[in-house]
């Protein structure tokens, strides 16, 4: 599956998105600390999606 994760760098650290998921967003001090809680952030909208089916 491929996803496109948006970054934005803001003064506080940096924010980001999946374009294809809503819902799956977060923040971060750092771009890697941003990319860890995206993946996560992914991880769980997909496990919860499984188990609503």
């Amino acid at each position: 599956m491929k996803l496109t994760a948006v970054y934005q760098k803001l003064p506080e650290g940096y924010i980001a998105f999946i374009e294809e998921l809503p819902g799956a967003n977060t923040q971060g001090e750092t771009l890697e600390d941003t990319r860890e809680n995206l993946k996560e952030a992914v991880e769980l909208i997909l496990e919860a999606n499984q188990e609503i089916k």
